[in-house]
């Protein structure tokens, strides 16, 4: 049959994350292509004990009930004192919606917001399924300069006058694809110039908590004073991606447009993650649990770092982040990093993530983005060793 699908899916492929699953089939390739958290780092045992007790409580008929598309009471008051670690401080329940996942976040925010033809000022780079879910909405994506204390102020506030966006996305901590973190001075002023102009904010933030060196720096949210700022966090990089639950933080009445449009989708999260995401925090495991995973990933890191001074060409450059999950390299110019992608997986049994699909204009073919978290030490070290032997014979 000849299927007619919607103009909208048009401009829809599947992200380059999802794609490279695809091809890891082969237990020999080390991937540094996904974002996923260390197995060591998942708590079963913990979920084990929670859900046997959710299981066997009296109520357990509830978890199996509908729940309330806004999340469990509960949960939602527990999230308005978890949030203030981020800086954010007198958030009600009115202020907080219980979301699928961080990528649920984004996709309600953008439903409330941005109408065909709104243009969206991103970092470049930036989030890759940012872009595609920017574009399901019929959104226009332009890209803003950055450098190593953040967005460029003078480009954001040219683009700004230029375009007349609807919405700024931006990851301040720890970004997907570079691992980059915005300085406090940044955010303020990120914060002061879209409240100026009328910008609605979307702050993804699901990397923060990962942090292995250096100092924190509150939330961008943290800085809102005009309710322009939509506070999106995760627990799949510290808890589970499994079990798909996360937190947006805004004005109530931009929660109550995002509520809206969850009922559409999926009605409410499902009951059983919501509680044992509730039960993992009130019982005080997240803190010991992220001590361990932080040390892991710093290892992880460092292993990666120094496999890279180690092996890769004098001509790679890459960033030297304080936690999240991911190393952004740059190769000269005249490397191709998609067209070499094919070869690095067929041939050197390594896997990557092409820079090219985290710019809003498709540029960047020269850059790749690395991940750490998922492979082990020893993985890292040879992985970065036959990238470099690949890298090094297309310089030559």
């Amino acid at each position: 049959m000849d299927y007619t699908f919607s103009e909208r899916m048009k401009n829809m492929n599947g992200t380059a994350t999802r794609e490279i699953f695809k091809l890891l089939g082969d237990p020999s390739i080390i991937s540094f292509a996904g974002g996923n958290p260390a197995i060591e780092c998942l708590p079963t045992e913990r979920v084990k004990e929670i859900t046997g007790d959710i299981c066997a409580a009296p109520d357990f008929a509830r978890v199996l009930q509908y729940g309330l598309t806004a999340g469990f009471p509960e949960l939602r008051e527990l999230l308005c004192k978890y949030v203030e670690s981020a800086g954010i401080t007198g958030a009600k329940t009115e202020n907080v919606l219980v979301i699928s996942g961080g990528q649920q976040g984004i996709d309600l925010a953008l439903k409330a917001f941005i109408n065909p033809g709104d243009v969206i000022l991103v970092e470049d780079p930036t989030y890759l399924a940012f872009l595609q879910l920017a574009n399901s909405y019929e959104g226009v994506c332009v890209g803003v300069r950055a450098n190593d204390d953040g967005l460029d102020l003078a480009d954001l506030e040219e683009k700004i006058k230029k375009h007349s966006p609807k919405m700024l996305y931006c990851v301040p901590t720890f970004s997907n694809p570079t691992g980059k973190t915005y300085s406090a001075e940044n955010r303020k002023a990120i914060a002061e110039m879209t409240a100026k102009y009328g910008v609605i904010v979307i702050e993804d933030d699901p990397y923060s908590k990962l942090r292995f060196k250096g100092e924190y720096v509150p939330s961008l949210k943290s800085y809102d004073t005009a309710g322009n700022v939509i506070f999106i966090s995760s627990f799949s990089k510290i808890i589970s991606p499994g079990n798909r639950t996360g937190v947006a933080v805004a004005d109530p009445a931009v929660i109550r447009k995002m509520e809206i449009g969850k009922q559409g989708t999926d009605l409410h999260t499902p009951n059983l993650s919501q509680m044992i995401t509730y039960e993992y925090l009130r019982r005080g495991y997240l803190a010991p649990d992220l001590e361990k995973a932080v040390k892991i990933y710093g290892e992880k890191k460092g292993a990666m770092s120094e496999a890279i001074r180690k092996y890769m060409p004098e001509e790679f450059e890459c960033t030297d982040p304080d936690g999240g999950l991911f190393i952004w390299g740059r190769l000269p110019e005249r490397i191709d990093a998609a067209k070499l992608l094919p070869e690095a997986v067929a041939r050197k049994k390594v896997a990557y993530i092409q820079g090219s699909v985290f710019f809003a204009d498709g540029g960047g073919t020269n850059y790749i983005r690395l991940n750490y978290s998922y492979a082990n030490v020893a993985q890292i070290e040879e992985g970065i060793k036959r990238l470099a032997e690949l890298f090094k014979e297309k310089l030559a």
